[in-house]
Order: C-alpha cells, then sequence, then structure tokens
C-alpha cells in the first residue's frame, strides 16, 4: 500500500431515522447509532435535517451534536441554504456544515447545489456559519462553473455528487461511468488547486468507491444508505469495516 493518508469516513445516519420514523416511535434510534458507528470507526456522523423533517428532526440534530462533542467526533450537518436552517445551524454550531440542493418531491438529493447561480445567497450563509465557528462545505456537481464559483464564496470544503457516475455503473454503461469519472478527476484537481478541501458522496458501495477513493486529493468520502442498508445484512461494524478495506484498496 502506498503511503498516501486514506480518506476520511463520514457516516451518514439518516436512514437509521427513516426506519424509525416509518412506524413512530423512538426506535432505531439515529443517535444510538450514530454512536455504534463512532465505536465502529467512523471518523464522523453526517446528518441531513431536511425541510420536511422526512428522517433526521430537530431534536436528533441537538443529541447528535451532543454525542460528537462527548467523542470528539466531528458532526456535518447537511441542510438546504435557507434562512430557517441556517439559523438551526448557527443555534447548534456543528463542527461542519454541507449546503445541499434540496427538493420536497424528490426521494434522496439528485444533483448539486448550482452555487453559480445562488451565489449571493449562498456567500453570506457561508460567512456567517465561518464566523460562528463551524466548517462550511458546498455539495456540488463537477462541474468548472460551479467549483469556480464554490472558490469565491469563502467556503472552507466542496464535495462532490458521485452519485451519477454511481448510476451510470448501476445501469451497466461503462463508457458513461469513465466519462463521469473523467470529469471528477479534473474537477478534483481544480478544486485543490483553488485552494478548496475535496470531499465525494453520494451512492457509493463496495463496489464503486475504489475509483473515487483512488483520487488522491479526495480527503472524505460520506456514505450512508448503502452502509446502513448493509447493516441490516452484516451489521454496521462490518459494513463499515468491509467499506474502510474498500476504500484502502482503492488508494493503493
Amino acid at each position: 500500500m502506498s503511503d498516501q493518508v486514506l480518506p476520511r469516513l463520514g457516516v451518514n445516519i439518516d436512514h437509521i431515522a427513516t426506519l424509525r420514523n416509518a412506524r413512530g416511535g423512538a426506535h432505531p434510534d439515529p443517535v444510538a447509532g450514530a454512536r455504534e458507528a463512532i465505536a465502529c470507526g467512523a471518523d464522523g456522523i453526517t446528518a441531513h435535517l431536511r425541510e420536511d423533517r422526512r428522517h433526521i428532526r430537530d431534536e436528533d440534530l441537538e443529541r447528535l451534536q451532543a454525542l460528537c462533542h462527548e467523542t470528539g467526533v466531528p458532526l456535518n450537518m447537511e441542510m438546504a441554504a435557507v434562512d430557517p436552517m441556517l439559523k438551526i445551524a448557527l443555534a447548534t454550531k456543528p463542527h461542519a456544515v454541507c449546503m445541499v440542493p434540496e427538493r420536497r418531491e424528490e426521494r434522496t438529493t439528485e444533483g448539486g447545489l448550482d452555487v453559480a447561480g445562488l451565489h449571493n445567497i449562498v456567500t453570506p450563509m457561508v460567512r456567517d456559519l465561518r464566523e460562528n465557528g463551524s466548517r462550511v462545505s458546498l455539495f456540488i456537481e463537477a462541474a468548472e462553473r460551479q467549483i469556480m464559483a464554490a472558490a469565491t464564496t469563502g467556503a472552507d470544503i466542496i464535495e462532490l455528487h458521485t452519485g451519477a457516475y454511481a448510476h451510470a455503473l448501476d445501469d451497466g454503461d461503462t463508457a458513461r461511468a469513465g466519462e463521469i469519472l473523467k470529469a471528477l478527476q479534473q474537477g478534483v484537481k481544480l478544486a485543490a488547486s483553488l485552494g478548496l478541501e475535496v470531499h465525494a458522496g453520494h451512492g457509493l458501495t463496495f463496489d464503486n468507491v475504489g475509483d473515487i477513493a483512488a483520487i488522491p486529493e479526495v480527503m472524505e468520502l460520506n456514505i450512508g444508505h448503502f452502509l446502513i442498508g448493509e447493516s441490516v445484512f452484516m451489521g454496521l461494524r462490518g459494513a463499515i469495516e468491509k467499506m474502510r478495506d474498500c476504500i484502502a484498496e482503492g488508494r493503493k
């Protein structure tokens, strides 16, 4: 194995809350899931407080912040770039805040945030969050226009959307997947040259994470739905450990 530092693994625990909310009540508890993920080696916990509260709730976020403060493991709060979410993030003071696009009718996040088009909205939010002590990430596509715009907002990080790459592989369209991977590789290099830390996530699995992990400038991978789903069969520890092995294999 090379002496390169492996990407950090952030575990998104949203879909533990999805399971809880499907039936109501308190179980399974996403905060208990986050504690277990930390015990199993997660480098960070990610949670998306959606405007419709379809999975993570306000009280979950408060408890997650307390857990992460207790353990020293960073909390990454995902949020839409809207004022009500900004107020919650400023009050919660998570280690990091990732701004993502959000539409109520979507099943999950379907693409990157249009930072270029929303620059005048995003930039003051980035400023307020950074002044409040949070690192700020922007979840975007690997498009030059979006990366260049992100670099002028004052954000610390971009997280590149890997969903289209994952979907192309799922569809068996290896040519399309290769094109998207090349765009991701080029986007990562551009972002790093502009002084942005680069993360990646969405749709990553044991089978497709290797080529993303192999990009040397990618510092963190955020993975949720797949890990929570696989934990049904192999336990959360087994899923996290296997994902770490896949990431390490990709970085060889």
